[in-house]
């Protein structure tokens, strides 16, 4: 058989190894420079930087198979070959920069605690409950299982009604396998802009995690637009944590301790039911229901108002009281899909007026949409909040 030597010229341009390369370069980009306006850019930043931003060895692992497949099947040779070898080089870079924004995650946590809640913070932690808490991430499963997010000690309870909206008034119960009793509670709001989302879609890794560790977390869907309008979903919310008063025994919580926490949208109304606790507006026909919870808290939130039926002011800024509980918000100085100014503007009248606790940490590097997965940056807000709430528990307990 007679062997011919193609030209370098002459072979051919590894197109799908020119793809791969493109859309890693593409997302790596969107991680590292997001654009913020206009308001379209900015939401495809978010859609195509979020995963990079966040898993960006997973980034890499694609990027290394596609090359060494490339190499393996000889078509890196080529001088088109050569430019998207160049560019997966030039990716790589980019990766690391986002990689090392990720672990800036830690500083800025522990921070946000100690000026939130004071210098020697930990040490006024219950014992026993400090004992619990995570020492170190689980890099194990950060880099190689960041999609598998559920635990085999944990089970999921799901469809529960709350109420008399179907599907929207569907609650998810997340304890630990062995049943114990008196466990916090923690009553989880999804996100989707008032107009989507599920309950079963952000934030399991803290869900999963919490439930681990003898808590009862509720993960609720609630009234969505164009059907509802504000105030339905906040009156949806207060009906969980009715639900929670009255149920939350049979299923192993302390129906005294309760945290409601929420991203974006959920942000918002968790929120909203921290600042309006026992307000009949919100809770008609249950007016007489305990809705008070013990902290709150905010994950990338939406402070601003929202299409209401000209009840209420549907902005949380409207609702801070002196009252309002303990409060810990995250949000990424890279969003761009609700920019990290209004979480700022929150932040700062709530500090103003209220006279408990505010955690504020501004990840640095952080886009919409950080709590989907594993990550070193979320795992590290995970464990902010199990400490945040443990010293908030730790303060009830001495009182």
């Amino acid at each position: 058989m007679i062997m011919r030597l193609v030209p370098v010229a002459e072979q051919p341009m590894p197109v799908g190894y020119l793809v791969a390369v493109t859309l890693v370069a593409w997302s790596t980009l969107f991680a590292l420079a997001p654009v913020r306006r206009p308001r379209a850019l900015g939401i495809i930043s978010w859609l195509f930087g979020f995963l990079v931003n966040e898993l960006p060895f997973v980034a890499f692992y694609f990027l290394l198979a596609s090359t060494l497949l490339a190499i393996g099947q000889g078509d890196i040779g080529s001088p088109g070959s050569w430019v998207a070898f160049g560019l997966a080089v030039l990716a790589t870079v980019g990766l690391v920069v986002v990689a090392r924004r990720g672990l800036q995650a830690r500083p800025a946590v522990d921070n946000a605690l100690t000026e939130g809640l004071g210098g020697g913070w930990r040490t006024t932690i219950d014992a026993g409950m400090a004992a619990g808490l995570r020492r170190r991430l689980p890099l194990a499963r950060i880099l190689l299982g960041p999609f598998f997010v559920r635990r085999h000690d944990v089970e999921r309870l799901a469809n529960i009604s709350y109420g008399g909206a179907g599907a929207k008034n569907m609650l998810d119960v997340y304890r630990h396998r062995s049943h114990p009793a008196g466990g916090p509670t923690l009553v989880y709001l999804h996100g989707g802009g008032f107009v989507s989302g599920r309950k079963n879609n952000e934030a399991r890794p803290l869900i999963y995690r919490l439930a681990s560790r003898g808590w009862v977390c509720i993960s609720a869907n609630y009234r969505l637009s164009p059907a509802a309008r504000f105030p339905d979903p906040l009156i949806d919310v207060k009906k969980v944590i009715a639900w929670v008063r009255e149920h939350g025994h049979e299923y192993g919580a302390d129906p005294a301790v309760v945290f409601v926490a929420g991203s974006s949208a959920g942000g918002h109304l968790a929120s909203l039911a921290a600042f309006t606790p026992n307000d009949p507006a919100f809770q008609p026909g249950f007016e007489g229901v305990d809705t008070s919870v013990s902290a709150a808290i905010s994950l990338y939130g939406y402070y601003g108002p929202v299409d209401g039926n000209g009840g209420p002011p549907s902005s949380p800024l409207a609702h801070v009281t002196p009252d309002a509980p303990p409060f810990f918000v995250a949000h990424g100085d890279q969003d761009t899909y609700v920019l990290v100014e209004g979480a700022r503007r929150f932040v700062e009248r709530l500090k103003n007026i209220s006279s408990n606790p505010v955690v504020y940490a501004e990840l640095p590097g952080a886009q919409h949409s950080f709590d989907l997965f594993h990550s070193v940056r979320f795992d590290t807000v995970v464990d902010a909040i199990e400490a945040f709430t443990a010293w908030v528990r730790s303060r009830v307990k001495a009182q």
